[in-house]
C-alpha cells in the first residue's frame, strides 16, 4: 500500500461530518458480519467499548482482526449489522485513526516525519487548505509525545520499525483521534522498541484516547490491557483476561494448535 494513499484516507469521508452523541458509546457493533475475498471474515459481532479504555484483540491468523479494524475505520463495509461511533456511522467521523501493519505500507515513499504527521491534519483542513502555525504546533506536540520531535526532518524510510510505529501514532494524535486502531504494532520490534510503544500507550491513556490493539501474544494482552477480546471470526469473549482466557474458549479459538500464553 503506498504511504500517500494510506495517510490521506481521513480526508475521504462517505458523507458529512457526524456530530458526537455524548450519551452513546464511543464504539458499538450490533450483529456485524463482513465478507473478505468471498468468505465470511467476521460473523455476528456485537460489543461496545468504554471511552478511554485499552483493549487487546487476540486470535489466530485469519481470525478477522484486521478485517474488524477496517470495518470499524470505515475502510471495508459490513455485509450486515451496524457499526456506530458515538451513535452514528463511522464514515462520517475523523476521530478514528487506523494504524496498519507495517508490512502493508510501502516505506519508500519520499516524505519526512513531520510531513507524515501533518497528513493527520488533512481531515480537519480539507485537501486544499494550507496548514497554519497552530497545525504545525500540534504536529510538533504530537511528535514530542512519542519522543520523535528530534527526527522531524528524517525520511520515513530511514527509521527503524519502532520509530515508524511511533510516527504513525503521532499522526493519529495530530488528527485528534479519540479512537485508535493499531494492527499488530509490536510485530518485528525488539524489546526496547516494544517498551517505547507501551510508554506511548500510557501517554494515550492520560489523554483518554480509546485504543484497540491486535496482537498474537496472550500474555502481553493479559498483563497490559484493561480488557481482552478473543476472536475467531466470531466473538468468543470480551472482558477480564481470567474470564476470557479459559481453556474452553482458547480451544474454541485455536483448536489444538500452539498458542502464545
Amino acid at each position: 500500500m503506498p504511504i500517500d494513499a494510506l495517510l490521506h484516507r481521513p480526508a475521504v469521508l462517505s458523507g458529512p461530518l457526524q456530530p458526537h452523541q455524548p450519551d452513546q458509546p464511543i464504539l458499538a457493533l450490533h450483529g456485524v458480519s463482513a465478507r473478505y475475498n468471498g468468505h465470511y471474515a467476521l460473523e455476528d459481532l456485537s460489543f461496545e467499548l468504554i471511552a478511554g479504555e485499552q483493549v487487546a484483540v487476540v486470535g489466530p491468523n485469519g481470525a478477522g482482526k484486521s478485517t474488524l479494524f477496517r470495518v470499524i475505520a470505515g475502510l471495508l463495509p459490513a455485509s450486515s449489522g451496524q457499526v456506530t461511533v458515538y451513535g452514528t456511522q463511522p464514515g462520517g467521523h475523523i476521530c478514528i485513526a487506523y494504524v496498519p501493519q507495517r508490512s502493508q505500507v510501502d516505506w519508500r515513499f519520499p516524505v519526512n516525519v513531520a510531513d507524515v504527521v501533518m497528513m493527520g491534519r488533512v481531515g480537519k483542513l480539507g485537501l486544499f487548505r494550507r496548514p497554519g502555525k497552530k497545525d504545525w504546533e500540534l504536529v510538533h506536540q504530537s511528535l514530542q509525545v512519542v519522543g520523535m520531535d528530534d527526527l522531524a526532518r528524517r525520511q520515513i524510510g530511514e527509521l527503524s520499525g519502532g520509530q515508524q510505529q511511533r510516527v504513525f501514532i503521532a499522526r493519529a494524535l495530530a488528527q485528534e483521534a479519540e479512537l485508535m486502531l493499531m494492527d499488530e504494532p509490536l510485530t518485528g520490534l525488539d524489546l526496547p522498541a516494544q517498551q517505547d510503544i507501551f510508554e506511548v500507550l500510557a501517554a494515550l491513556r492520560s489523554r483518554k484516547v480509546t485504543v484497540m490493539i491486535a496482537t498474537h501474544d496472550l500474555n502481553l494482552a493479559a498483563e497490559r490491557f484493561d480488557r481482552v477480546m478473543l476472536l475467531n471470526r466470531r466473538l468468543l469473549g470480551l472482558g477480564a483476561p481470567d474470564a476470557v482466557f479459559t481453556p474452553e474458549r482458547l480451544v474454541a479459538a485455536y483448536g489444538g494448535g500452539r498458542m502464545t500464553r
